[in-house]
C-alpha cells in the first residue's frame, strides 16, 4: 500500500502545482535535498492578523485538501494545538491516522509538529513541520518549513518535489480560506 500512496503523491504533485499556480503568491522551494532527506520552505503573505491566521491554521479540516487525506474527506482532520497534541484523522470503521504530533505552540506566532506526512509514514524517516507567523504591513508573513530526514532506498529527489508541491498547494488553500472565506479556487 505504501508504494501506491507514493505513486499517488507523485501524480498528485501535478495537481498540487496547478493549485499553486491558481492560488497565487505562495512560493515553495526545496531548499536542499540529499540522499538522506530534504527541506522544503514555503513563504506567503496573508492579508489578516497573525491571530486570525493562527486560528485558521489550527483548523485543518477547513483548508486542507480532501485529496491529500487517507479518508478522502478533510472534515475528518483535527488538530489539538497543545504540546503533545495530535494532528489526526478519523477513518471509516473506527480507524485513525496520526499525521503529526504537536511539539511547540506559540499562539499567533508559531506552531511546530513532528512526524512523517502521507507517503513518508511507510519509510524510516522523521520530519519537523514549522509554521512561523510574523506581523507585516497589511497582515502576516507566513513561513512554513518541512525538514525530513532518514532512510529511503531511492533517495528523496523526486519525493521532495512532490511533497513541496502538495504543501505549497495546502498553504495556498489556507491563504485563500482566510482572504476569501473559501479554500477552493473559483
Amino acid at each position: 500500500m505504501g508504494i501506491r500512496i507514493i505513486v499517488s503523491c507523485l501524480r498528485a504533485s501535478a495537481v498540487g502545482l496547478a493549485s499553486l499556480l491558481i492560488a497565487g503568491p505562495s512560493r515553495g522551494t526545496v531548499s536542499d535535498v540529499a540522499s538522506n532527506g530534504f527541506t522544503s520552505k514555503i513563504d506567503t503573505h496573508i492579508a489578516a492578523s497573525p491571530d486570525k491566521v493562527y486560528a485558521a491554521l489550527i483548523e485543518p479540516a477547513r483548508w486542507w485538501s480532501s485529496d491529500h487525506t487517507y479518508s478522502g474527506d478533510a472534515k475528518n482532520l483535527h488538530l489539538e494545538a497543545k504540546a503533545g497534541g495530535c494532528w489526526c484523522e478519523t477513518l471509516p470503521d473506527g480507524g485513525s491516522v496520526v499525521h503529526l504530533m504537536v511539539v511547540y505552540v506559540a499562539p499567533g506566532k508559531a506552531l511546530r509538529l513532528r512526524g512523517a506526512l502521507g507517503p513518508f509514514q511507510a519509510l524510516g524517516v522523521a520530519g519537523a513541520l514549522t509554521w512561523k507567523l510574523q506581523p507585516a504591513a497589511g497582515g502576516t508573513d507566513l513561513s512554513v518549513t518541512y525538514a525530513l530526514g532518514g532512510y529511503n532506498k531511492d533517495g528523496f529527489a523526486e519525493l521532495s518535489q512532490a511533497s513541496d508541491a502538495v504543501l505549497t498547494a495546502q498553504v495556498g488553500r489556507l491563504k485563500k480560506l482566510i482572504e476569501s472565506r473559501s479554500p477552493e479556487n473559483h
